[in-house]
């Protein structure tokens, strides 16, 4: 299995080349376009509890796509809002996975559902997360560009909670308000996270929070 990026990182689409007997699942309607010989089976990722949860979770459909080659061939894939993807490799660790940010999958990858509590506003204001395991990789889209930090032992840093995409189960954090009361209402960071090291981030530069609030004086109401 090999794979390339164009368009990035504001219009990202993924092209994975497949030789025979490789497979993937992607998030439906992901699929652009597709060459060669591949079979499609529809399931529910994990079993259909797990398909549920991950609906409930969020913008996640219950079932997942799996595509397998049957011949040397190509797929295209692309997410629904513009922004970047970036893979993710699994060594037998776990990643917590915003809900909207899964695009597809390959390897021996279970999925489970990872009640946040009220941490979990962390992540665009979802208590629940997505938990990716195993062994294999993952690609994850975001909108705007994804950048990622490194948090090395004994480092901390604070982070503005719409642009988490992603991070090592585990990772130590603590939820706050931003800076005073007044910093709070007129900053306009609202909640932030102090995060600490080690652990490995995923960001995305632009939140559609934000953009929706940008564009709502423009849409007329019916």
């Amino acid at each position: 299995m090999e794979w390339e990026y164009s368009g990035k990182p504001s219009y990202t689409i993924l092209k994975i080349k497949l030789n025979t007997g490789d497979w993937l699942q992607a998030e439906p309607g992901a699929m652009v376009l597709m060459k060669g010989n591949i079979e499609i089976k529809t399931t529910t990722g994990g079993g259909i509890l797990k398909g549920l949860l991950r609906s409930i979770a969020g913008s996640e459909s219950i079932f997942l796509n799996t595509y397998i080659a049957r011949g040397p061939s190509e797929i295209w894939l692309a997410p629904g809002a513009p922004g970047d993807i970036v893979y993710v490799p699994l060594n037998g660790n776990a990643y917590i996975v915003q809900n909207f940010a899964y695009l597809a999958s390959h390897g021996n990858i279970r999925f489970d559902v990872e009640w946040g509590g009220f941490k979990g506003l962390i992540t665009e204001g979802e208590l629940l997360w997505l938990k990716l395991s195993g062994y294999g990789g993952f690609w994850i889209t975001a909108y705007g560009n994804i950048e990622i930090v490194d948090l090395q032992p004994g480092e901390n840093m604070t982070i503005d909670n719409f642009h988490f995409v992603a991070m090592n189960a585990g990772t130590r954090y603590n939820i706050r308000k931003f800076g005073g009361w007044k910093s709070f209402i007129l900053g306009g960071e609202g909640i932030v996270a102090d995060v600490y090291g080690p652990s490995r981030i995923y960001l995305q530069t632009r939140t559609l929070p934000v953009f929706a609030s940008m564009i709502e004086p423009y849409i007329k109401s019916k």
